[in-house]
């Protein structure tokens, strides 16, 4: 029997203003972000009193905003530790992503109907391209006409 993974439930919630420049002023300019990300894992490593860090897309994406010289001063954080050890830190007001339900794998059915598809629109594609030329021909036609009375 397959037995079901038990989510890890949350043991500790906070929220913390990090102060960052004085740890990215010791790195040289092009280093900073990469130092910036270093010193957030280190704050949050002696806060949370653990080493099982995860900073969050939203969080790494606010440090690397302005490239990797021009990081943040300081960073508001929303930082949760789970019963295993798990520490994840994200950026206060980040949308909360849900996690992705597996699909059912493809059937034939479904590739059978592609297939169907995909000659329609070849089908269309090729009378849309007659239909575009009949209005050329009846303006050579018009033409041929106006020619032929003068």
């Amino acid at each position: 029997m397959a037995k079901k993974e038990e989510k890890s439930k949350v043991v500790l919630e906070r929220e913390y203003i990090i102060p960052l420049r004085k740890e990215f002023q010791k790195a040289p300019k092009y280093k900073r972000a990469k130092k910036t990300i270093k010193a957030l894992k280190e704050f949050l490593a002696k806060h949370m009193k653990s080493d099982n860090i995860k900073i969050g897309k939203y969080l790494n994406l606010k440090v690397w905003e302005h490239g990797i010289k021009n990081p943040p001063h300081k960073v508001k954080v929303k930082v949760e530790k789970f019963d295993d050890g798990l520490v994840k830190a994200e950026l206060v007001g980040a949308p909360v992503e849900k996690p992705k339900e597996k699909k059912p794998k493809k059937t034939e059915k479904t590739e059978d109907s592609k297939e169907e598809k995909q000659p329609e629109k070849k089908e269309e594609s090729k009378a849309t391209k007659t239909e575009e030329k009949k209005p050329a021909e009846s303006k050579k036609s018009v033409k041929e006409e106006k020619t032929n009375s003068e």
